[in-house]
């Protein structure tokens, strides 16, 4: 991660660093004081560093003499998330990703997912976005608090969530299903969602139990991935709580 407003941005949301390198008599200005307070605050080492450091760690990138070490994203295993809905006594909600490439999709999902009461996102390990520093400053902090599973075969995986008793329901405009009227809703339930341009892959399509659709008034438009997930998770997690909601005495 390189350059003031990048690294400042990246410690706001903060993304897991083990470093803040600064150099060597730069003009400091409140960016880098900014920078520097919140790595000290915290435990983020920061180190001083020559300009020939700076352009080697930063690959050559313009970094203004401010950048960031990054550590390591640690992907769960997809049945870590079922385990996690487990040991929380709660119906398992899953948001799985089907050739979603934008990792700031993936980092807006993840803010949905952690506020809409999801236990975590799938992700493909090929052709698919995965945990950038991009994803974290999306997430606005959430990928800290909601884990991101790897599937080496995203179709192999969710057909493993059904043999466990989890239903699929994938986000289709051409959907039989309004997600507002999803009966499963209530039932441990995968939601997945495809790219904004071919939607769902055929073979992901099979392996799901339902195609849900989100009703949208002008033909003409339509929504991207981190939106209609997130609609989708809300009008989920909204029939949950109304199922779960005591009845008025009579």
């Amino acid at each position: 991660m390189a350059g003031r407003n990048p690294v400042v941005e990246s410690l706001r949301a903060r993304v897991p660093a083990t470093a803040l390198y600064v150099g060597a008599r730069i003009s400091r200005d409140d960016r880098v004081d900014e920078a520097i307070k919140m790595a000290a605050d915290r435990g983020v080492p920061v180190l001083e560093a020559g300009p020939a450091e700076l352009d080697r760690l930063t690959g050559g990138a313009l970094h203004q003499g401010l950048a960031l070490r990054v550590r390591a994203y640690e992907y769960a295993h997809p049945d870590d998330l079922l385990a996690r809905a487990a040991d929380a006594g709660e119906l398992p909600l899953i948001a799985a990703l089907d050739g979603v490439t934008d990792p700031r999709n993936l980092g807006a999902i993840a803010r949905s997912a952690a506020a809409f009461g999801a236990h975590g996102v799938v992700v493909p390990s090929r052709r698919g976005a995965g945990v950038t520093a991009g994803a974290w400053k999306a997430s606005a902090g959430a990928l800290a608090r909601i884990p991101v599973a790897r599937a080496a075969n995203l179709a192999r995986a969710l057909q493993s969530y059904r043999e466990a008793g989890i239903f699929v329901a994938g986000l289709d405009a051409a959907g039989d299903t309004a997600v507002r009227d999803l009966d499963l809703a209530t039932a441990p339930l995968v939601l997945v969602t495809g790219s904004e341009g071919r939607g769902l892959s055929r073979i992901v399509t099979q392996a799901c139990d339902v195609l849900i659709r989100i009703p949208i008034t002008a033909s003409t438009e339509s929504l991207n991935a981190g939106v209609a997930t997130g609609i989708a998770l809300y009008e989920i997690a909204t029939i949950r709580g109304q199922e779960l909601r005591p009845s008025a005495p009579s």
